[in-house]
């Protein structure tokens, strides 16, 4: 194979990335961001034993070294050093089932950039990746639109508010889709393609914008505005045609003015009729989505401030859930169902400040600071107007991407779209070195003084490649579709079968066993009642064990303990004396030694002493539950129903008028407990309003309930209502009819 047509082979094969966020592994956990990794690093990598055959045979075709190279080079290997210095290695090299991130991924972006820089030598090799992305961003696009629909096939449909496209997240598609939009601008403008080419693209970015807006996310609208007037600003610089510039300035003042009346009447009824307009016309800074973000990144500062070590390398990147743990804002935590984990910091300069330190945040600023200053001198030297509104359009997208990460988080498709974008403007800023200086040391090297070298060095490579695919690509592609698969089978009630399925998992000991494990022993806890009662120990043991194995050295993870103790609370139920309950209370406390302030944690410590039948100290935790965060209703029931053991009556019922207050809404079983406190003290208009909850209000079926609610209203001289409650006792069960008759006739009533 002669080397232009190896250069090809990989040029094309570097094209087929801007195609990946298509990819969608349906069947999968994470099927958005799963198949799009494990698919590009195979592909990385099989494209790099290509590239040294070809790097061998002629040198020109290593990248030329220039700040661009050596900000991305540093970037990437200090990305390494922290992950060998963070608190948990393994998560750090790998990321996380959820993301794909760890600098394993990570290091195959940096591959790709250096194979990008290297072989696409000309300026046409990049427009034409651009134009891939672009097209393939649209079809993103129109599969995002299809979620508006009710069509099966499409993953995600359903009439959807809000799309996501292929990419999984609104707020992720968005920042896929804005760079996308910028790359789709410069290619509108670029006079070398055919005038309806450069129609084709401005409709394709009219098309995505549209697509941004759709997704409601504020941060991305934010950045797509502010881009868009700073491409206006630099195409008006730039002396551009009049008409577009009226045309790109007028819609800028547009969108503001639209934006600007929606929040002046965010209060009016189309408004609020609508969760789309009604969210894009929120600018309150005291929402609820507001202040989460400003509270995980307030957690993650603090925890970077720990000591001399995190300041400098940080907690080890994807391990922002470590320190966001351990600083917890209990204001999170409203009840049950609250999102109470942030394995991101939701934005990449707190995040990466709080994994990486200091050098990691220094260098980040320098890859974009780099980018910028390269922009800077083609929109000040390059000799063409193309390479001139490139570098507006570039610094646009530069600007969104920065804004737009000010909020959230890169994933694949983000950071492919990075990467390419930094590809070109490495390549338009080496157009503007002269050429005798970029052909130094580019010569050819003769085959016969590298054969032997270069053939043994691929060999190697090559083993070491398909060893790699097989490892981390095909290995835990099999373990996450047999998870999913128990997942499917718990769905269906096939609850052994989802057993099986999560051990054949986990039996491949390969990348993804952390989540697996947690998701195994969720599925075990919520369904462990529907296994016959001789199997529950034995299972109940066994996800202890698999939990357990989630515990790393350092030791700075809460919840694996936290399941362990659930687990052992499970198995201590009914007898006070049980070890289990002793061991659920060592792994509680070791949890909450770790996140002092998680909530969730004290109902497990005050559960264990309930089995343990210590009253008083499972209200001691239950209590301290309710101070974290007071406006929390169900804490002050864990409380009062703690209470309620310990005999204080009065107090446990004033708890209970708390927790309402708060917001808890109490089950038919909560009140049939605080019936009986009632009926101990012969409140009976107390209970005839508790049975009217249930009975009236709540519906209940129950026969008994109806006539004990009769019995209750005769003592408190309701007449009517007692002989109402008895007949609907006989109509809801036969057999309570000659009760009801008898009783209906002590009334003075006739039956």
């Amino acid at each position: 194979m002669q080397d232009s047509k190896l250069a090809s082979v990989l040029k094309y094969g570097l094209y087929a990335v801007a195609l990946m966020p298509l990819i969608i592994f349906k069947e999968y956990l994470s099927p958005f961001h799963f198949g799009k990794v494990v698919i590009f690093r195979a592909w990385i990598e099989i494209l790099a034993v290509f590239y040294l055959f070809l790097i061998f045979k002629d040198r020109s075709y290593l990248p030329k070294t220039n700040p661009i190279f050596w900000a991305v080079t540093i970037f990437t290997a200090i990305f390494g050093l922290t992950t060998l210095t963070g608190a948990d290695i393994y998560q750090s090299f790998w990321g996380t089932l959820e993301r794909m991130g760890g600098w394993f991924t990570y290091f195959h972006f940096w591959m790709f950039f250096v194979m990008a820089v290297g072989v696409l030598k000309k300026q046409e090799d990049w427009i034409t990746f651009l134009k891939i992305s672009v097209v393939t961003s649209f079809i993103s696009t129109l599969y995002g639109f299809l979620q508006k629909t009710d069509i099966e096939a499409v993953v995600g449909s359903g009439g959807r508010s809000r799309i996501f496209g292929t990419i999984g997240n609104p707020a992720l598609f968005a920042g896929y889709e804005l760079l996308n939009v910028f790359f789709a601008l410069l290619l509108a403008f670029w006079k070398k393609i055919s005038k309806n080419g450069r129609a084709f693209y401005a409709v394709i970015m009219l098309v995505n914008l549209i697509a941004i807006f759709s997704t409601a996310v504020r941060g991305s609208l934010l950045a797509a505005v502010v881009a868009l007037g700073l491409f206006s600003f630099f195409y008006t610089y730039l002396g551009g045609a009049q008409k577009w510039r009226r045309l790109m300035i007028g819609g800028v003042a547009l969108l503001i003015i639209l934006e600007g009346i929606l929040i002046l009447n965010h209060n009016a009824s189309f408004v609020q009729n609508s969760p789309y307009l009604s969210r894009l016309s929120d600018a309150s800074l005291s929402t609820r989505t507001v202040n989460t973000r400003f509270w995980a990144w307030e957690s993650g500062i603090d925890g970077w401030n720990d000591s001399l070590k995190t300041i400098v390398v940080g907690w080890g990147p994807e391990n922002f859930n470590l320190p966001f743990s351990k600083h917890f804002n209990p204001k999170f935590y409203l009840g049950p169902g609250s999102e109470t984990l942030f394995d991101r910091g939701h934005n990449m300069f707190v995040e990466v400040l709080v994994t990486m330190g200091l050098i990691g945040f220094l260098s980040y600023l320098w890859v974009f600071g780099v980018l910028s200053v390269g922009l800077r001198k083609v929109f000040k030297h390059a000799k063409s107007s193309d390479e001139k509104v490139a570098a507006a359009s570039l610094s646009a997208g530069l600007a969104a991407y920065i804004i737009h990460n000010a909020f959230i988080f890169d994933t694949s498709a983000n950071l492919m779209m990075f990467f390419l974008a930094a590809g070109f403007i490495y390549s338009l800023v080496q157009s503007l070195v002269p050429a005798e200086e970029t052909t130094v040391k580019a010569k050819r090297v003769p085959w016969r003084v590298t054969a032997f070298p270069a053939m043994l060095t691929i060999v190697v490579a090559s083993i070491l490649v398909i060893f790699s695919i097989h490892q981390t690509s095909i290995k835990p592609a099999l373990a996450n579709y047999a998870s999913t698969r128990g997942i499917v089978a718990s769905w269906g009630g096939k609850n052994n079968e989802a057993v099986n399925k999560f051990e054949e998992a986990l039996a491949y000991n390969t990348f993804g066993e952390y989540e697996i494990r947690h998701r195994y022993t969720q599925f075990v806890l919520e369904n462990i009642s529907k296994f016959p009662a001789e199997e529950r120990a034995d299972l109940l043991l066994g996800v202890i064990d698999h939990a357990k194995k989630n515990i790393h050295a350092g030791d700075k993870d809460y919840l694996p303990y936290l399941y362990i103790s659930r687990s052992y609370i499970l198995l201590g139920r009914g007898d006070p004396k049980s070890p289990y309950n002793d061991l659920a209370l060592d792994n509680s406390l070791h949890a909450l030694s770790i996140a002092p302030d998680f909530i969730r944690t004290y109902f497990e410590v005050g559960q264990a002493y309930l089995n343990k039948k210590e009253f008083a100290k499972a209200g001691e935790y239950f209590e301290k539950a309710a101070k974290l965060n007071p406006d929390v209703g169900i804490s002050y029931w864990y409380w009062a129903a703690t209470v309620f053991d310990t005999g204080d009556l009065d107090r446990a019922l004033e708890l209970v008028d708390l927790a309402e207050e708060k917001g808890y809404v109490l089950t038919d079983a909560d009140y049939l407990r605080i019936l009986a406190v009632y009926s101990q003290k012969n409140n009976y208009k107390r209970v005839a309003e508790i049975y009217e909850v249930i009975v009236i209000e709540r519906g209940s079926n129950i026969a008994q309930y109806s006539a004990s609610l009769a019995a209750t209203y005769q003592k408190i001289g309701n007449i009517d209502g007692a002989e109402k409650m008895a007949r609907r006792a006989a109509e809801l069960d036969p057999s309570f009819e000659s009760e009801a008759k008898s009783f209906i006739e002590s009334l003075g009533r006739k039956y």
